[in-house]
């Protein structure tokens, strides 16, 4: 999940803090709002160097105005640098900030990525027309030029941190707002406050608290038969809810151990629909004489080694397998819900082991069909087609070729085609008559009754334009189209206009 930290640098976020005793002033200046901010920016940066290394931040600075100071990297060092050479503006402007963030992120993530956006301000909501309060009382004023940033266009969540005490007045004005602002993001937003009294001690709880909450790294175990590993997904993956037509899944977590349940070819699995995809990370696993095959001896003998290249590890084994033989491995998630893990390559050079997780149910991928029905192919038996994609046993309603007339020049050609028919006579017969009814049908279908009196005029004057050298049975059958098209039987969709008899003997027709 990408994060984008939004930090204040108006006015009021160098203010200096009440009481700061001697051990939380600076030696050169008195610790202000701006100096906490930082601080707990580095708490922050700390906790993802250490548990989620693969964590994209992103550092953007606002007030009137907002400007990116760093753009999204796994490089915490560049953002800590950067930190230390911020300078103040001029007043707060919240809708600015968020604005902002999502032109950032939508250029960078899109709109189906997840992300983070963490706003962290002195509770002062701004003062005049920009304010908080301003922006909040003109949601119901039409706003087609700028509509208001929340709730977010991608998957987002918003926490706002307020670097301020208990009994600042800023914040009591502004505590409401903000509020009114997570509610509009929706999902789990939140407002962070320090506990207590504004300390560097309170504002590093505040910063640790919402890194332990939001960075839940995920860790399970990967099974396959004996063999298994502990694993860590990155990003973790994220609660599932949906609401469908006639079902609805909330709160759908992934079970701590996944087990493998078989292995397909990756041209076979294609792309299907997929909820999110996450690198499967190897860590430290416990061996035992049901995991990856070694026994205790070799248990004590690899940890006097400590090299981990030379300690065996399923990933490794399962990686290179999944990479040499082009497959991909079904892996149960939980109750009815499975996902693939395969080799994907980055470049030429680097690869790595991912994971990407399905929709929940069994039948989600239509030409692999049910899920619980695949076993190994030599259950198939010889006379049973075991090749994908799986026929279904029902016949589609869109197996039908039927017109799609999106543009004129579709419906065009569907006219050009019955007029090369009809030129044909009495040879097409057959063609002419089929085509003719299929348009006919789809027409009425769609309510285009204007179409069959169209017809009608085209096949007249057809039969004032046709050459002499032409069957007469060309201007015979038109002209009758012609006469049957303008009568109520050709508005009944169960009707077909059938050919007219004529003494004209070819293929049965006379």
């Amino acid at each position: 999940m990408p994060t984008m930290i939004a930090l204040d640098v108006s006015l009021s976020m160098r203010r200096p803090v009440p009481g700061a005793s001697s051990t939380d002033t600076l030696p050169s200046e008195q610790l202000t709002r701006h100096h906490l901010a930082v601080q707990g920016i580095n708490v922050l940066l700390d906790y993802l160097q250490t548990n989620c290394k693969l964590e994209f931040v992103s550092l953007v600075v606002f007030s009137s105005l907002y400007e990116v100071i760093c753009p999204f990297t796994r490089d915490y060092d560049q953002i800590r640098s950067q930190l230390q050479n911020i300078e103040e503006c001029d007043k707060t402007c919240i809708e600015t900030a968020l604005l902002g963030v999502n032109s950032i992120i939508m250029s960078e993530w899109g709109n189906s990525t997840a992300c983070q956006v963490i706003l962290i301000t002195d509770g002062s909501p701004g003062v005049g027309p920009m304010s908080l309060g301003d922006s909040l009382n003109s949601l119901n004023v039409l706003r087609e030029s700028n509509p208001f940033p929340l709730p977010f266009p991608y998957p987002g969540k918003l926490t706002v941190v307020c670097i301020a005490g208990p009994q600042d007045l800023g914040l009591i004005t502004g505590l409401p707002l903000y509020q009114r602002l997570i509610e509009l993001a929706g999902g789990d937003s939140m407002v962070l406050l320090p506990e207590g009294q504004l300390t560097k001690t309170s504002v590093h709880n505040c910063f640790k608290k919402l890194a332990e909450t939001t960075y839940v790294p995920f860790q399970g175990y990967l099974k396959c038969g004996n063999l298994g590993s502990r694993i860590l997904l990155s990003p973790p993956p994220m609660t599932y809810s949906k609401k469908a037509d006639f079902e609805s899944f909330t709160g759908l977590t992934l079970a701590k151990t996944m087990e493998i349940c078989g292995f397909i070819s990756v041209a076979d699995v294609g792309s299907p629909s997929a909820v999110s995809r996450h690198l499967i990370l190897p860590l430290p696993t416990d061996k035992t004489t049901s995991m990856q095959g070694i026994s205790l001896e070799e248990e004590s003998d690899n940890e006097d080694n400590g090299d981990d290249g030379k300690i065996p590890s399923f990933c490794v084994l399962l990686h290179g397998a999944l990479k040499v033989e082009n497959m991909a491995a079904l892996c149960a998630l939980n109750s009815d819900w499975y996902g693939f893990i395969y080799s994907w390559a980055d470049s030429k050079k680097k690869s790595n082991l991912m994971l990407t997780i399905l929709e929940p149910g069994t039948d989600i991928i239509p030409w692999l069909g049910n899920l619980s029905n695949l076993g190994p192919i030599e259950l198939a038996g010889k006379n049973n087609d075991a090749s994908f994609p799986v026929k279904p046993t029902e016949k589609r309603s869109y197996s039908q070729n039927a017109p799609s007339w999106i543009r004129q020049v579709g419906l065009q050609s569907d006219i050009q085609k019955i007029l090369r028919h009809a030129r044909k006579l009495p040879e097409k017969t057959q063609n002419f008559y089929k085509e003719l009814n299929r348009l006919r049908r789809a027409a009425l279908s769609m309510g285009f009754v204007e179409l069959l009196e169209g017809l009608a005029l085209i096949f007249e004057r057809e039969c004032t334009l046709l050459p002499p050298n032409l069957h007469p049975d060309c201007t015979i059958q038109m002209g009758h189209v012609a006469d049957m098209l303008r009568k109520p039987y050709s508005r009944e969709l169960k009707n077909n206009i059938t050919p007219v008899r004529t003494k004209f003997h070819h293929g049965g027709t006379e």
